[in-house]
């Protein structure tokens, strides 16, 4: 009877090991992205950024022991927050992802983190919610973004402005916590430094016509008209608006106002605007942009780089945890993210992995200089641009 009972003990401890040890083939991560909305020109190089950090690690195929990365794709809307949810909600108890690589706009990520990820316990990595309220939100330590708050670009953009010798503005800001965040940041931070502020408006995003929001801002006056808006939504309507009646010629373009598309909807009305989305010189900005051409995307859109920094963050952190738990990786974010440690750029992942393997630390530097502060968001580095003929051309850092 001793023998048998001991038998079936140790049977049964050997069992439980094979089992804790059994390794993992898989790991999912979701996409979620405004593949439809105020942001869908831009959104494609994004979610192609991300794929392209899960494409180097499972090319490496040492993630974890040798799981495989999969992903889903989900759209946000970047407007609904109810839809971006259930999207989100399908991602978690659906396609049962690990973690989520997203969301973008600021008021859909906020929601996405308080209906799915915190009452789910998954980590939730944004390449570019940037709403200050973001910083204090309530997350249970699972929300991180690789973009910078926009009370660090209420900053940058005044600097820019000072430095042009523009000190009397108008402002319009699309009407949702992006909107509003950035609106009131820049607002305070140009003011403080000798600024005016003619009028700081709304407008909401789907209108056919924009007269009456322009008239207001032209009554109001100003050298330049800030656009805090989306470059496929309300923020286009305004400018076409305003070049159309001649209210103003010269748009200050922050980073949801950053794109190619709008550039040659606009065309010839748009050449001397200027503006600063997050960006970075970095060494490792140019071997990113330098990947991005070789997959076919163009790596130096916003947020592209910190598209491919947030997924890459994600699975060095299951790799130092040893786990795809959200509950346990992550705490380990914050980690691979900073120093001390080796520097770790694109295509250097698999070097990565294998370093954490072999117990030492890394510095996740990436696409875009990534350094996380406070609550886990970027320190912050910028790209300032002007248009000119035709393009969007990059003519300092911040």
């Amino acid at each position: 009877m001793n023998k048998l009972m001991l038998a079936t003990a140790t049977t049964a401890l050997m069992t439980g090991a094979a089992w804790a040890q059994d390794p993992i083939t898989e790991v999912k991560i979701g996409i979620e992205l405004g593949f439809t909305g105020p942001l869908e020109s831009i959104v494609p190089a994004m979610a192609a950024g991300a794929e392209l950090a899960i494409a180097e690690v499972n090319t490496a195929g040492t993630l974890l022991g040798g799981a495989t990365v999969t992903t889903a794709r989900a759209d946000s809307t970047c407007t609904d927050a109810g839809a971006a949810s259930a999207a989100a909600e399908g991602l978690v108890t659906g396609e049962m992802v690990d973690a989520i690589m997203g969301a973008d706009c600021s008021g859909v990520t906020s929601a996405i983190l308080q209906n799915v990820a915190r009452p789910n316990g998954i980590v939730m990595i944004s390449p570019s919610a940037t709403s200050p309220a973001l910083s204090d939100a309530e997350d249970d330590g699972l929300f991180f973004r690789t973009a910078p708050s926009d009370a660090r670009q209420g900053v940058v953009m005044t600097d820019v402005l000072m430095d042009r010798e523009i000190t009397n503005v108008a402002l319009t800001y699309t009407n949702n916590d992006y909107g509003k965040g950035l609106a009131d940041a820049f607002q305070a931070a140009f003011e403080a430094a000798g600024g005016t502020v003619t009028i700081s408006a709304a407008h909401e995003d789907g209108k056919g016509d924009y007269s009456s929001e322009v008239a207001a801002l032209a009554a109001a006056g100003g050298d330049v008209l800030v656009v805090a808006g989306y470059t496929d939504q309300g923020g286009k309507g305004i400018i076409q608006n305003a070049l159309d009646t001649g209210a103003f010629d010269t748009f200050v373009l922050p980073d949801g106002m950053v794109g190619q598309q709008l550039v040659d909807d606009i065309g010839e009305g748009l050449t001397g605007s200027f503006g600063q989305f997050p960006g970075t010189d970095s060494a490792g900005a140019e071997t990113f942009q330098a990947m991005a051409t070789e997959a076919g995307f163009d790596g130096t859109g916003a947020f592209a780089g910190e598209s491919y920094d947030a997924a890459a963050l994600i699975m060095l952190a299951m790799e130092a945890a040893g786990s795809n738990e959200s509950a346990v990786f992550k705490d380990h974010v914050m980690d691979v993210a900073n120093a001390p440690g080796t520097e770790i750029f694109p295509g250097e992942l698999a070097k990565a992995i294998e370093l954490l393997k072999a117990g030492e630390d890394i510095d996740y530097v990436g696409a875009t200089a990534v350094e996380l502060i406070g609550n886990g968001e970027s320190a912050g580095n910028y790209r300032e641009i002007e248009i000119r003929d035709g393009a969007i051309e990059t003519v300092g850092y911040r």
